[in-house]
């Protein structure tokens, strides 16, 4: 930080300047020239919000800011809904900004829209209604933990969190973000209220084995940091905030580690040769096919997510899926790899459609015996189970789930409240469900198969768990152990000895 640093702020939905208050002593105390915004519509500028009220009047609001502050240097800081008016005004004055950094806040791309980020299911709803004008905040103290994690916050600034919030303009949350990429190389600072879900260990883990697009936080540009309290730091933490953002201002903070080598994790190779086998593509869907005659069991192999729509190659054709894929070909059975929509966290209900049109073409297929299909899901499409789960057709001879996320994290705003695993299986009957728990899992995600495993015994499920004690999510590329190779074999063995009995 220099002596011509300016942070600009920027928060949360129905919050206003106000509640920068604590944060901008701090920073002023420390040298720093601070403008906490309050954007059309809320705070004390709650009268002006009128029907065209949307995401661009808030970006065009904090541009107005930017170009009457005199600083050199911009660190302009986005709080949950904040980020998307910050990065929308950065993207517009790249040269004024020197940092962005996003305070317990997500990282909306061009198109987005701030409802996909909005964790409470009772805005989506009534914007799903027709809803056009304003949305009103949360009534109590209780009402607020829909919007993340109170915890550390005082009894006091809660009651003030309810008395200052104003009605959000509905059009600041449906209009989509609009970026040109001119702010993409700015350096960037993210920083995790752990309260809230999300932690540094969290996303290193996320970089080493989850979803592609992760590793691009792996960069010297990016830095960040923890805060343990939740999604409200400004007033459960503002000594701590204002630490934080004087360390990033100074490029303070930790950098996350890509895996070694240039091979991304999903590309790696299955923990073992299989034999090559016939395969035939139609649609979305590949059919790994067995050497055997009539038509056989199939297994059909459903990948986690959410992954970039654009990312190349798709999941079907990943060493991991096409391994499992051709292992089960070399066994007796029909391998099925899938491409599915599961590419932002709204499009689970689009992927459930996707994976049902997949499961009609795969048992239509004359090479494939209709009444005995397995559906294997796994990491992030684990919630995708739950249909399946409510009400299991007879020709569904075995669910299987490997590392799956059994409900939605608290980091997963926006999942559709249909799709909770957990209370599904209380009437999954006498379906066979094979799950395979690794023992160094995330430990947010193996929250939630704890959840299931204990919904599932109370209920008699049918459940069979394959552990690997020492192996991690996505352990089939990252652990070539032989710890791992026997949890495949011993799920594939599990998942056959269901489809062909």
């Amino acid at each position: 930080m220099t002596a011509q640093t300016a942070f600009v702020l920027v928060s949360e939905c129905f919050t206003g300047g106000w509640i920068w208050r604590e944060v901008a002593a701090r920073l002023r105390q420390a040298g720093a020239e601070v403008h906490p915004v309050t954007l059309t519509g809320m705070g004390d500028r709650r009268h002006l919000a009128g029907p065209g009220t949307d995401l661009e009047t808030h970006v065009e609001d904090v541009v107005q800011l930017i170009d009457h502050v005199d600083a050199a240097e911009l660190v302009v800081v986005g709080h949950g809904y904040g980020i998307h008016p910050v990065l929308g005004a950065a993207d517009r004055r790249p040269e004024r900004v020197a940092r962005i950094v996003h305070l317990d806040a997500g990282a909306p791309q061009d198109g987005d829209v701030p409802l996909a980020l909005v964790p409470d299911p009772e805005v989506h709803a009534l914007l799903a209604s027709g809803e056009e004008g304003r949305i009103p905040p949360p009534a109590s103290a209780e009402a607020w933990e829909r919007w993340g994690s109170t915890a550390g916050v005082s009894a006091g600034d809660l009651d003030r969190l309810v008395r200052l919030a104003a009605p959000q303009p509905a059009g600041t949350l449906t209009g989509p973000l609009r970026l040109t990429g001119a702010a993409a190389g700015l350096p960037s600072t993210g920083v995790f209220c752990t309260g809230n879900g999300l932690s540094i260990a969290l996303v290193q883990s996320l970089v080493e084995s989850g979803p592609p697009q992760f590793r691009a936080l792996a960069v010297p540009e990016k830095s960040f940091f923890d805060l343990e309290t939740g999604h409200w730091p400004m007033l459960s933490v503002p000594d701590e905030v204002a630490g934080v953002l004087l360390r990033a201002a100074a490029g303070e903070g930790h950098r996350l580690t890509a895996p070694a080598g240039d091979e991304h994790p999903y590309l790696r190779p299955f923990p073992f040769d299989v034999q090559e086998c016939p395969r035939a593509r139609i649609g979305r869907v590949d059919l790994h096919l067995p050497q055997a005659d009539g038509p056989r069991p199939a297994v059909i192999f459903l990948h986690g997510g959410p992954i970039p729509a654009d990312l190349r190659p798709t999941p079907r054709d990943w060493p991991l899926y096409t391994g499992y894929a051709r292992y089960v070909a070399s066994l007796g059975a029909v391998g099925v790899t899938v491409d599915h929509g599961l590419h932002a966290l709204g499009d689970y209900p689009r992927a459930a459609d996707d994976i049902a049109e997949a499961v009609e073409l795969v048992r239509a297929d004359p090479r494939v015996d209709p009444d005995r299909i397995a559906l294997w899901y796994f990491s992030g499409a684990g919630l995708l189970t739950t249909d399946w789960l409510a009400a299991p057709p007879p020709w569904l001879r075995c669910l299987a789930a490997t590392y799956p996320v059994l409900a939605p994290l608290t980091t997963w705003p926006g999942v559709d409240p249909r799709f909770r695993p957990s209370a599904a299986v209380r009437t999954a009957g006498d379906l066979p469900i094979v799950l395979t728990r690794v023992g160094l899992e995330i430990p947010e995600i193996a929250a939630t198969v704890e959840d299931f495993v204990a919904a599932a015994n109370a209920t008699n499920a049918n459940l069979h768990v394959i552990d690997a004690p020492n192996a991690h999510h996505g352990f089939e590329t990252v652990d070539l152990t032989p710890e791992s190779r026997t949890a495949v074999t011993a799920a594939v063995d599990a998942v056959l000895s269901h489809v062909k009995g």
